[in-house]
């Protein structure tokens, strides 16, 4: 390995370390129908939500809780919303350009490569891609909607605050990531990953639950990633 690489993944390490926030996904003995119900949604939520890359208060609220069993990771949004934008569009369309959603990044080894996006709009239409890289020491910005995780669902659910959002993603797809040296989780297991907001109403709002420092890709700053810890 060259020094040179030595140093940025030393670098990477210290951020990561040194800005993540934890976030707790917490174990659950049953399988959660995924219907954008959250009124038997029993797990804490995290957030809210603030500007992605300042930590200000945002103008309408989001909050986030996750969950595991054996089998899947689910994921839950309350995303406080009075002015809905967006439509029903097709699988692996670009919402993020037009439409109010949420998303989360899942990087299970950490090393800010070959890491999931998903997003989901206020009526269920979800995209999921895979980012092999962002940074000139791999290659620069790679990422394919090709991708496709199998098994995983998504409903959202419009209420009279806004609109709820659930998440199943099936741990079998992402054991099958090339490069992604991804593990099924136990107790005690650390993933990097965020989560975030698209809000196009009145204001447009980036929001994410761990805001970022570094300006240089958006969403995109893996070694600022919040840290999913799996507790039981």
């Amino acid at each position: 390995m060259k020094i040179t690489t030595i140093t940025a993944f030393l670098f990477f390490i210290y951020n990561v370390t040194a800005h993540s926030q934890t976030i707790p996904v917490y174990k659950i003995g049953n399988e959660i129908k995924t219907d954008g119900d959250l009124s038997d949604w029993k797990m804490p939520f995290s957030g809210p939500f603030v500007i992605h890359n300042s930590g200000e208060k945002a103008t309408q609220n989001t909050f986030v809780s996750l969950s595991w069993n054996n089998e899947n990771l689910y994921i839950a949004y309350r995303s406080g919303d009075s002015k809905i934008i967006g439509y029903a569009q097709k699988k692996d369309s670009k919402i993020f350009n037009t439409d109010d959603l949420v998303e989360i990044f899942i990087d299970p080894d950490g090393d800010g490569q070959n890491y999931v996006e998903i997003g989901v709009n206020a009526f269920s239409s979800n995209y999921d891609l895979l980012v092999t890289c962002i940074s000139p020491n791999c290659g620069g910005w790679k990422a394919s909607l090709a991708f496709d995780i199998k098994g995983m669902e998504t409903v959202s659910k419009i209420t009279p605050e806004g609109f709820d959002t659930e998440i199943k993603i099936p741990f079998s797809s992402l054991e099958k990531i090339k490069n992604g040296n991804f593990t099924k989780p136990e107790a005690g297991t650390k993933w990097r990953g965020n989560t975030f907001r698209i809000d196009y109403g009145k204001t447009t709002e980036y929001l994410a639950l761990q805001y970022y420092k570094s300006l240089n890709h958006g969403f995109h700053q893996p070694e600022e990633f919040a840290v999913f810890e799996f507790v039981e």
